[in-house]
């Protein structure tokens, strides 16, 4: 029971940084029906902004208060990787919008490839650490020597990810932008006709994904303390199968499915093999996908006519 305890705080702080990553692809999905492979790499990018940003502010600078620190670091790597958002839509996307269905794909593909090189050339091959940005917790319970531990950073990944969801399911469901955006998903060409300013929604909702997606690389930062260039591709995979997995489409849904991979994982390594804890997590997709075609909360597509 001690051990199925810390699985499962272990399980849903990794499943909610997969959350985080999996609304900006289900974001980008629902709008334009395209799944945005480069979602990863930015994940990744944005985890080397916040660990420059946190080494300036604490080696250079001085600053000694680590709450102020992570609160800058935060800013900063929101503002830098929703930016980086906002030009890979409008220099790799836009123009391929009205293209053939792979184009979009391929050169999703290619932005990918493009940032993994790209970090890996300025800050190189090696693994960078990051001095810890917060530290202690309270132990639950002890027994027979071994103590359940739950840790500030795993306290505070959960409630940001709840924070953000419900956050992000107000905006979408009541606020003009997500009636806009809901406009677009549904006919592009009719919301344009209505007055929707249609790339502007676009770009706006590929900016809120990068930002969603920096907020998961400082968190992810902050539980591992070690980043490298090839750290965007396996969480991004990951992030887009659970994504899939919820009911791609749907915000709840993609933390839903976030938590399900997170779990599946942790439970896996404590009480089987760790090699196969991936084979585990994408076979229960599978299975799920089998009986639930449009995944756990994802609604049946209809086809227009």
């Amino acid at each position: 029971m001690d051990v199925f305890v810390q699985q499962l705080i272990n399980g849903l702080t990794l499943g909610s940084i997969y959350g985080l990553i999996a609304i900006g692809y289900t974001m980008v999905f629902g709008i334009i029906g395209m799944v945005n492979f480069a979602h990863g790499d930015v994940f990744m990018v944005s985890c080397f902004i916040a660990l420059i940003t946190f080494l300036l502010l604490t080696v250079w600078l001085g600053v000694s208060s680590i709450a102020l620190a992570f609160l800058v670091v935060l800013v900063v790597a929101m503002a830098l990787t929703a930016l980086w958002g906002w030009a890979i839509e409008r220099v790799a996307y836009r123009p391929l919008r009205g293209s053939f269905r792979l184009a979009p794909l391929i050169s999703a593909i290619g932005v990918s490839i493009f940032l993994s090189n790209f970090v890996q050339v300025v800050q190189g091959a090696r693994n960078k650490p990051t001095p810890p940005m917060l530290s202690g917790g309270i132990t639950l319970f002890e027994r027979d020597g071994y103590a359940v531990f739950l840790a500030w950073k795993q306290v505070l990944i959960m409630v940001v990810t709840a924070v953000l969801l419900t956050g992000f399911w107000y905006l979408v469901q009541r606020t003009p932008f997500g009636r806009a955006q809901r406009a677009c998903e549904q006919d592009r060409k009719m919301a344009a006709l209505l007055g929707i300013d249609v790339d502007r929604t676009i770009s706006l909702t590929f900016v809120l994904g990068a930002a969603l997606a920096a907020v998961a690389g400082v968190l992810y930062l902050m539980y591992y303390g070690v980043v490298s260039f090839s750290d965007g591709f396996v969480p991004g995979v990951k992030a887009f199968t659970a994504a899939v997995l919820g009911g791609i489409g749907s915000l709840p849904g993609a933390v839903l499915g976030g938590l399900i991979i997170g779990l599946i994982e942790t439970f896996w390594s404590a009480y089987f093999s760790i090699e196969y804890k991936d084979v585990a997590a994408f076979s229960i997709l599978a299975i799920v996908l089998i009986f639930m075609p449009s995944g756990i909360l994802g609604r049946p597509e209809v086809e227009k006519v």
